[in-house]
């Protein structure tokens, strides 16, 4: 069993070897870019295919790449003198994005496909790749209060349209490339990552952030009002961040886990509602609810089953909800207030107040997003 004392083993890369964050303009990538540059790593490559001044975070230090990492010859630049390769990079969203856009999701093999190919060949050492808990075989999340889907549960394969079945089978890739060319890979599940500096509106955002914007939108526009997905029933864990990159660093350099699919995650199920009333009450409001029943929602329920990851690890995600959902209302209210607090009049320099408008101006669709994924 690995405790947290093997955190510093010498099986970890030495500070002046390159680590590679492929995704690290996106939510998990950039934290885990910072994790590793706090831990005193002095070589990190961080790549994304946006551009560098739209990644929500930005390390000092660390070599920035915009890059397609769809694309071969991207990949193989990127993987040069790595020693380690975490894969956070895909097209990808909330449920809202994943139910319409499945085939912009199935792409993202293209991702792995080529930057395992070049980590293999340029000699990396060990190689993480982020699955999902969307692998899971649906018709065990049918119910809203599921058992816990254990590792195992994958298989009958019966995955999440599009982005379920890209991440099944990129698992796939991971464990051949250990079984026939010996690159030791790593595989997490993960199970609804949130918490400060991700994705809050736009469309791509989960549940928690998306339920914060709109208690935010609501409470700030005097509408009182906030449109659920769904009938509020449908039940998740949610995981916080600190506590994914911590469980991404362990179970990397965990020698029992090579080529073998762990599920990072909570185990405090939560409904959709559940998770509204706590917001609320950070928020200091009660709203009314309006449920659209005809929106994308995703399975009933699905919670996660840590009894490996504890046997394996000594550990498992802890963070309470409470705790990390004051953490995240908290910064999307600071960013939300910065966006909204005024825009021009007329082109005149005068301002006026922009919460009137109770949605987010960048997607008003967006504003109905919250099921959660």
């Amino acid at each position: 069993m690995t405790t947290e004392h093997d955190m510093h083993n010498p099986d970890r890369p030495g500070s002046d070897e390159l680590i590679l964050v492929a995704g690290a303009g996106g939510f998990i990538g950039g934290a885990l870019a910072r994790y590793f540059h706090d831990k005193g790593c002095t070589q990190i490559r961080a790549v994304d295919k946006k551009p560098v001044h739209e990644w929500y975070q930005r390390v000092p230090g660390v070599q920035n790449l915009c890059m397609d990492l769809s694309r071969e010859e991207n990949c193989v630049r990127a993987c040069e003198g790595a020693t380690e390769v975490y894969n956070l990079a895909a097209d990808m969203g909330g449920m809202g994005f994943i139910e319409r856009f499945r085939v912009e999701c199935l792409r993202s093999i293209l991702i792995n496909t080529h930057l395992i190919e070049a980590a293999y060949r340029a000699g990396v050492q060990k190689y993480f790749y982020s699955s999902s808990a969307c692998a899971y075989n649906t018709n065990l999340q049918k119910d809203p209060h599921p058992r816990p889907l254990k590792e195992t549960d994958a298989y009958p394969a019966m995955a999440e349209r599009g982005y379920g079945w890209e991440k099944l089978i990129s698992e796939m890739f991971c464990q051949e490339y250990w079984a026939e060319r010996g690159l030791k890979t790593f595989i997490a599940r993960f199970h609804n990552v949130y918490g400060p500096h991700g994705t809050w509106d736009g469309g791509r955002e989960k549940a928690p952030a998306a339920i914060s914007r709109k208690v935010l939108e609501a409470k700030y526009s005097g509408t009182n009002t906030i449109h659920i997905w769904g009938d509020g029933t449908q039940a998740r864990s949610y995981m916080y961040i600190d506590d994914c990159i911590k469980g991404i660093d362990l179970i990397t350099h965990c020698e029992e886990l090579v080529a073998t699919p762990i599920n990072l995650g909570s185990s405090e199920l939560v409904t959709v509602d559940e998770l509204v009333s706590l917001v609320e009450e950070i928020a200091g409001v009660r709203l009314r609810r309006e449920y659209e029943l005809d929106a994308p929602k995703g399975v009933a329920g699905r919670n996660s089953d840590n009894t490996m990851i504890q046997r394996v690890l000594g550990w498992q995600p802890n963070t309470p909800l409470r705790e990390g959902m004051l953490r995240t209302y908290s910064w999307i209210e600071e960013e939300y207030l910065k966006r909204n607090a005024a825009v021009p009049i007329n082109g005149e320099g005068k301002t006026r107040p922009l919460f009137s408008s109770g949605v987010s101006h960048r997607n008003t669709a967006a504003a109905s997003a919250g099921s959660p994924r």
